[in-house]
């Protein structure tokens, strides 16, 4: 729709502008309700959320199986690639990779590795996530392996699959090659890459990078971690998120007691706040941060 011409008239003393909109003619008598290009895209953009939201939790609602410990709506796990070289502080996939290296795939520890007999796996509905004991979007991975993956999720179209990385910027270069039924994931802890360098977190890609990554992601299903949460600052993080557009966000504190650099519960819940105010909001575990109550043992 165009507008066609616009006119300007003095009525008492102010000017009044009309214009000209060129419709088809089956409108005529019909209601119109004119969108301003923007808000066009906006609502445009809320529709392909919730329908996002509709397909998937319509498919977690029909799965009769057990539910996932790390992500509630999350039917099973799928490991058809496992291992990672991000060596995060609180990463309890590589924790629990050593203790089962009489385990085939992890024998040699969490070095990354495509586990074949995975293709084989048959899937009957539900969320699966995919490669939980590892990052399969790392740079390492080798983009072989990666195809694998997703031409083995094309026959199961009636399924979702969740992927979850710390380098979303991979997605990119399979994008056009990424079935429908996916789900494309990232981990940000935090808005603050100083408050990452400073406390060695991990040696993933800085969590602008991943913002900037999923912010310019053309995909109409993401998805956002913000766990284990750390400190941030709340309008700048809440606005990442917001420009990310993502249909669900979980949001959680650490769960293994590695005194991460946190915020107050207080501050998170103002966050959670500000973020359901555009999308599903998920709460895992939420605590005081782990030196809240101590202040009064600090001397002054």
């Amino acid at each position: 729709m165009l507008v066609k011409r616009v006119s300007r008239r003095k009525s008492h003393g102010k000017y009044v502008y009309g214009c000209v909109l060129g419709l088809p003619r089956e409108w005529i008598g019909e209601k119109v309700c004119v969108l301003h290009e923007s808000e066009y895209h906006a609502f445009y953009d809320e529709l392909k959320r919730l329908r996002a939201l509709k397909s998937v939790f319509e498919s977690v609602a029909n799965f009769k199986g057990r539910r996932d410990r790390m992500f509630n709506v999350v039917s099973e796990t799928w490991n058809p690639i496992t291992g990672c070289f991000h060596e995060c502080r609180y990463c309890w996939a590589m924790r629990r990779a050593l203790r089962l290296r009489k385990v085939d795939r992890y024998k040699n520890g969490f070095i990354p590795n495509l586990n074949e007999k995975e293709l084989s796996r048959k899937f009957k509905g539900g969320l699966i996530f995919v490669s939980d004991m590892g990052d399969m979007w790392g740079e390492w991975v080798i983009s072989e392996w990666i195809r694998n993956v997703l031409d083995h999720i094309r026959k199961y179209p009636d399924t979702f699959f969740l992927f979850m990385t710390k380098n979303p910027a991979r997605y990119s270069e399979f994008i056009d090659e990424m079935p429908e039924n996916t789900i494309l994931g990232a981990t940000i802890e935090t808005n603050r890459d100083d408050l990452y360098l400073e406390k060695s977190i991990s040696k993933a890609p800085l969590p602008s990078r991943r913002y900037h990554a999923m912010k310019n992601l053309n995909w109409d299903k993401k998805f956002i971690a913000i766990e284990p949460i750390l400190d941030f600052d709340l309008n700048v993080f809440a606005k990442w998120i917001k420009d990310i557009n993502p249909f669900m966000v979980y949001v959680g504190y650490d769960n293994y007691n590695y005194k991460l650099p946190e915020p107050p519960l207080r501050k998170t819940e103002e966050l959670i706040k500000l973020l359901s105010d555009f999308t599903l909001v998920i709460r895992k575990t939420m605590r005081p941060a782990w030196f809240e109550g101590l202040e009064k043992y600090v001397k002054t």
